[in-house]
């Protein structure tokens, strides 16, 4: 009997050590964002660099109307018109360089550089 209750006992430690291992889930990172202001008729920065995926928003602290609109025809940016304290985002997934105006006031430009 005592020789069955080692063996019962060695089967059990086995079973333990045999089992499958647990699983952890792996964080992921938060997602990337940034910052624009758009004060005083300007955009700031007026050249932002960031990495792809990061998503960045555009605030509107003037009083007066604004967008947000790639130069390039057919580019990604085109925001609404934005009125004080509206916001407009948008998530790069591309690298590139991506010129943007105002459209009601074409001398407000930036550029956001995506590596």
């Amino acid at each position: 009997m005592k020789r069955r209750g080692s063996i019962l006992a060695a089967l059990a430690s086995m079973a333990v050590l045999t089992a499958a291992p647990a699983s952890f889930a792996t964080p992921h990172a938060p997602a990337a964002t940034a910052q624009v202001a758009i004060a005083n008729f300007a955009f700031s920065p007026a050249t932002l660099n960031i990495s792809r995926g990061t998503t960045v928003t555009w605030t509107n602290q003037d009083s007066d109307p604004h967008t947000v609109t790639s130069t390039d025809s057919g580019g990604p940016l085109n925001s609404p018109m934005l009125s004080q304290s509206d916001t407009y985002s948008f998530t790069f997934n591309s690298a590139g360089t991506f010129s943007y105006i105002c459209t009601v006031h074409p001398a407000m430009q930036g550029t956001v550089v995506v590596s």
